[in-house]
């Protein structure tokens, strides 16, 4: 589009033109601001809009072969700016550079994008250039804040990765079977991913206690827990360590503590210090009489070791005859700033099915269509939808795949929300025509229900593939 302005604009053509209020216009509504420069009369005219965007003074001034120019540009661009406006004059018809340039009147640093067209005369001598400049400042600074958050991300993930890699080792090491594995690792990876969605609500600045705590209590008996404190933000890194800490802790009360019978009570509680940071206690009462472990297991180790560390605190856990009691204190870097644009979230919830036997669920003969468009958990839930006797339909990991599935006979289906960037709703909506029930398996991290105001249950993401065929099967016995 520039060039297509500049080929209009050559001295010779715009001193022709009828349609130079046009022209000004269209340059005005592009923030474009215009300038000449006569190699032959080594002069450089800049116009008022480009003086006002960069800051020059307006008018006519002496080029000195383009030197003149030079001083506005930053230092540590000019050199790179020198060789291609040589290279561009010696040997093309156009001209195009973007660079930092020092404005004159209050010593701001901008960057502009500048671009001309060459005249040259018979000889093929450079004689003249005319061209456009514009303020990119804002698309520069976008462009840099998106590289940061990249390396931001790339560092996010790796820190994930590394920490999920910790999580299988050690909990490899001291379990004795590969279910208590999948069991007790799958926790634990839930209980990363409940914090990630509050953190990520709050954009990575960190998340409430109430709402980590609600978290990890919300999946417990209920009538059985109480929660109390005042409201405190914790940085990402204490989030994740609490979220984690709270995760083994309830995992114990229901397996050995408090939650393992119908009249014990998780009581949770924390206070600000005086000194900064807070104090919170878990507090376990009416259960089996308690004693302290045979052996020290990698929840134990979490929780006082890897907890107090991130939470520049202590922790601690004590095995009470009347109850476990663990106390979390965490020092002054552990708060965070609430910000203020951060919009109240709701706590994770637990999955939305109800399991109504105690056995693996059957989907004997039960024909279970399968979205989803990453490969691996795809492959994991025709193994485990297989192994409850499902026939699977598919899997479809494109849109077009799993319309094009449709016609087939459907009893239920497993949609992921998201396929590669395009909404799984046309899927959800032909579905609910035909009055086929199906259960959304999402990575997003919204508790307010299903995508598309369906009423469907929700699992979320990372989630154990015995308790999606659980909700397929909830789903197949009220149809």
């Amino acid at each position: 589009m520039w060039f297509a302005y500049l080929r209009i604009m050559t001295r010779r053509e715009r001193a022709r033109s009828p349609d130079r209020r046009r022209l000004d216009l269209a340059l005005q509504a592009a923030g474009l601001g215009e300038f000449e420069w006569d190699l032959d009369r080594d002069v450089f005219v800049v116009s008022e809009r480009m003086a006002a965007i960069t800051g020059m003074p307006a008018g006519e001034m002496e080029a000195r072969r383009g030197e003149a120019m030079d001083a506005y540009v930053h230092p540590e661009d000019l050199e790179a700016l020198r060789r291609r406006r040589a290279e561009d004059l010696a040997r093309h018809d156009s001209f195009e550079a973007e660079f930092r340039q020092i404005r004159p009147d209050d010593g701001r640093a901008i960057c502009v994008r500048a671009a001309g067209i060459v005249e040259r005369d018979a000889a093929g001598r450079p004689v003249g250039v005319t061209g456009v400049v514009e303020d990119v400042t804002a698309r520069r600074r976008e462009e840099d804040q998106r590289q940061e958050l990249m390396a931001e991300l790339d560092h996010r993930v790796k820190n994930v990765l590394a920490t999920v890699q910790a999580l299988a080792i050690q909990t490899g090491k001291r379990t004795t079977s590969l279910p208590a594995f999948l069991q007790t690792f799958g926790g634990r990876l839930k209980a990363m991913a409940s914090a990630n969605e509050l953190l990520t609500a709050a954009r990575w600045r960190g998340a409430a206690v109430d709402h980590l705590v609600a978290g990890a209590l919300s999946a417990l008996a209920p009538g059985q827990t109480s929660a109390e404190g005042p409201e405190l933000f914790l940085t990402p890194r204490a989030a994740n360590a609490l979220s984690l800490a709270l995760h083994e802790l309830a995992a114990n009360a229901v397996k050995f503590g408090a939650l393992s019978t119908d009249v014990g009570r998780v009581d949770v509680r924390w206070v600000r210090l005086p000194g900064g940071g807070f104090e919170l206690t878990w507090t376990e009462t009416g259960g089996p009489r308690v004693k302290p472990p045979a052996r020290r297991g990698f929840g134990s180790t979490l929780i006082e070791q890897v907890t107090g560390r991130e939470l520049n605190g202590e922790a601690s856990v004590a095995y009470e005859p009347a109850g476990v009691r663990a106390r979390l204190r965490a020092g002054p870097q552990a708060i965070a700033p609430r910000p203020e644009t951060v919009p109240e979230v709701a706590a994770p919830r637990p999955v939305e099915t109800v399991v109504t036997s105690s056995g693996p669920a059957s989907l004997k003969g039960a024909r279970v269509l399968i979205v989803e468009d990453a490969v691996l958990l795809a492959l994991e839930l025709e193994t485990g939808l297989s192994e409850a006797g499902a026939e699977v339909v598919g899997p479809a990991y494109e849109l077009e795949e799993a319309m094009a599935l449709l016609d087939r006979p459907i009893d239920a289906a497993v949609l992921d929300a998201n396929l590669n960037g395009r909404s799984v709703m046309p899927v959800a909506e032909a579905l609910a025509r035909r009055k086929v029930p199906f259960v959304f398996a999402t990575g997003y991290g919204d508790a307010g229900g299903a995508p598309g105001g369906f009423a469907a249950p929700v699992i979320r993401k990372p989630y154990d593939v015995t308790q999606v065929a659980a909700a397929v099967a909830e789903l197949l016995a009220t149809t």
